[in-house]
């Protein structure tokens, strides 16, 4: 099975990217799951229903997000609803939405949980308590897991953690691509951060120029989303019949000049 994993979409420049660029994806990959990040999708902040279902039209079959899913108040009753749309596993147990979802694929069933660090963000439970956890009770063949953490160090910590019992740990939110996709050798396809889909002449997404007003001025400011040189940034995992990695391959992708 391979799975496509696309990294944080922000805003409508990465929405759009990512329409435009998945069909050349599709050909080339070959895709059986594909996962989305989809936290900054609305705005280049939080997610909505309205930009969910953008997100699943280009073919993604789960989403995933991270610590701003909850930036636009109306889609916390979508949360509750679906079971496409996961928020981190570690969050308060009454928060709205769920931690992980099990889906049917090729008759296969993968999980896909989501998870928030702990160095440096918000959460109620330790993640590595956490997804052991979940793996104790969890009913499936192939287990991925977003890890949406601050730092490297936790990150790392978390695919030696998980190795040899989980197919990959793909880490989110930072933005930025690493260098470091491998697979451990237990089984377990790594990598520090896929980057994001959105906007490469910016910060994170971001106008620069807001951004640098923001850091040099350390005054509030507006931001907004960066629409120039958009990629798509992902992952894509070879996952064989043992649901363990073969091999991961960085996924990343030019859409406009």
């Amino acid at each position: 099975m391979k799975a496509l994993f696309i990294g944080d979409v922000v805003g409508g420049p990465g929405r759009r990217g990512l329409a435009a660029a998945m069909p050349g994806l599709k050909e080339k990959h070959s895709p059986d799951l594909v996962v989305v990040n989809g936290e900054n999708s609305a705005g280049g902040m939080g997610i909505t229903e309205r930009t969910a279902g953008e997100l699943f039209d280009t073919g993604a079959d789960v989403i995933t997000t991270g610590n701003h899913v909850y930036r636009h108040r109306e889609v916390y009753d979508f949360l509750d609803r679906t079971d496409r749309v996961i928020r981190p596993a570690n969050y308060p147990h009454a928060n709205p939405g769920k931690g992980h979802t099990v889906i049917e694929v090729a008759g296969t069933r993968v999980g896909v949980i989501n998870l928030s660090g702990g160095v440096g963000l918000t959460v109620s439970r330790n993640p590595f308590h956490e997804v052991d956890a979940i793996l104790a009770r969890i009913e499936a063949d192939i287990v991925i897991v977003d890890f949406h953490a601050e730092v490297t160090s936790e990150k790392v910590a978390m695919g030696w953690h998980l190795d040899g019992q989980v197919a990959a740990v793909l880490g989110t939110h930072t933005h930025v691509p690493t260098a470091d996709a491998r697979v451990l050798p237990r089984g377990t396809a790594y990598i520090s951060d896929v980057g994001m889909t959105g906007s490469r002449t910016s910060v994170l997404g971001v106008k620069p120029e807001q951004a640098l007003e923001s850091l040099i001025a350390q005054m509030p400011v507006k931001f907004e989303t960066a629409e120039d040189d958009v990629w798509v940034m992902g992952a894509v995992v070879d996952v064989n019949d043992k649901g363990l990695a073969d091999s991961i391959e960085a996924v990343l992708v030019p859409v406009s000049p």
